[in-house]
């Protein structure tokens, strides 16, 4: 949500921050909804106290002088109450308005429509080569006979699959080493969030109102979580918190379900896109001097990750149309695929700045007044895409699959898969 008083104070920079973001210019119309609505609290409050006055005389007067009174009360509170209708409605309107426009971007990202405009940051580590021609996960995993799509169609449909024996618990044992680096060495605490939740918390983060169909809603009107951010940041929902307990790191495990209502055709095969996959999310809520930095932190603590799995990976800087509807700043990890031979995204890391906070009302207490809390997320990684990326980049000739060196505790010392 935006800062109504930015707006007022700043309207050309708004719409110019908007034009980045390829939106249409909204200050116009926004400031005329305000500019109606604080005339209108101006004037209930010019009523509000007269009727406090007429009634105050009440008893000086004769019976004729409180029957004409009263009439005149009346009529002042039902004027009252018409303006107040008003007032509702325009806050309404002004409420639909804001929590539709995307965040503003921020002064380094740059300027463009989709991905083609994105910035590379950095790359990392080698492109593996091979003595013979790789292939791609879901090929590699049906020959194990580790992963069932086909069963799994008939189960669930398409974007489903059954994950078996040595590869159920690959994905097992990279969760667990995610959650384990980030809790001893980067400080985050591991929760166990709901996985449902309700549309204060969608709308929070976000995902509420415009980005419904991308979501399973369940018959109870609660929401399957997308990602972990959602639970995870909404830990901090109509809250004041304390200065001194900033930042707050968090980390979760969790299923995620998304509808893919935008990737029709897209990624049918393997396990890219799948409507429900695991992840292990990143959330830090911090004071609001402190979330540029915290960025470069998180996105340190997911990069580490693929160091530790020796995979090649590039760090993306997001443009202006290819970012998040929340964030302010996105960088993505791309990890490369033999199969596919190309990198392909594992994590979003974003810094939301204060528009999460608004949406929830989440503030922190410094020694003269409330501010928002800033928020950010990434994943630390999105486990099924680590699964893949593993698959392909340590697959042997014979179809075999070699464990990284730093899951091999993980995986009760097996050091590598092959078919039974």
């Amino acid at each position: 949500m935006h800062d109504l008083n930015f707006i007022r104070e700043n309207p050309k920079a708004f719409e110019e921050a908007l034009k980045k973001r390829f939106i249409e210019p909204q200050s116009y119309k926004i400031l005329e909804l305000d500019l109606k609505k604080r005339d209108l609290l101006t004037k209930s409050q010019d009523l509000r106290s007269e009727r406090k006055t007429l009634s105050s005389s009440f008893s000086k007067l004769n019976d004729k002088e409180k029957s004409n009174l009263q009439i005149k009360v009346q009529e002042i509170k039902t004027n009252i109450d018409k303006m107040e209708n008003e007032i509702n409605n325009l806050e309404t309107q002004l409420k639909d308005i804001l929590s539709s426009l995307p965040n503003l971007p921020h002064e380094d990202v740059p300027i463009g429509k989709d991905e083609t405009s994105n910035k590379l940051i950095k790359k990392v580590g080698e492109i593996p080569s091979y003595s013979f021609k790789p292939l791609p996960h879901y090929e590699l995993g049906e020959n194990l006979k580790m992963l069932d799509f086909e069963q799994a169609s008939k189960v669930s449909g398409t974007r489903f699959v059954y994950l078996k024996s040595q590869l159920a618990k690959l994905e097992r044992a990279i969760a667990n080493y995610m959650l384990d680096k980030h809790t001893n060495s980067y400080g985050y605490n591991e929760i166990i969030p709901p996985n449902m939740v309700r549309d204060a918390a969608v709308f929070g983060t976000g995902q509420l109102p415009k980005f419904s169909e991308d979501l399973f809603k369940t018959n109870t009107d609660h929401w399957l979580i997308p990602t972990a951010e959602v639970p995870l940041t909404n830990l901090v929902l109509d809250t004041i918190l304390l200065e001194k307990d900033l930042p707050q790191r968090l980390t979760a495990w969790t299923p995620c379900y998304r509808s893919e209502a935008g990737a029709a055709g897209r990624d049918t095969r393997g396990m890219i896109r799948q409507h429900q996959f695991s992840k292990v999310e990143l959330v830090s809520i911090t004071k609001e001097e402190d979330s540029e930095k915290e960025l470069e932190r998180m996105l340190n603590c997911a990069t580490s990750i693929l160091d530790d799995l020796e995979i090649s990976y590039q760090v993306m800087l997001l443009s202006s149309g290819d970012m998040g509807f929340s964030a302010v700043k996105t960088y993505d990890i791309e990890v490369w695929l033999p199969g596919e031979g190309k990198y392909r995204e594992i994590s979003s890391c974003s810094n939301c700045r204060s528009f999460q906070a608004r949406r929830m009302n989440a503030r922190y207490k410094t020694s003269d007044k409330n501010k928002f809390v800033h928020t950010l997320n990434g994943s630390g990684l999105a486990v099924g895409r680590t699964l893949i990326a593993i698959i392909e980049n340590y697959q042997n000739e014979d179809g075999s699959i070699t464990i990284p060196k730093v899951l091999i505790p993980y995986m009760g010392n097996i050091s590598k898969i092959s078919k039974s």
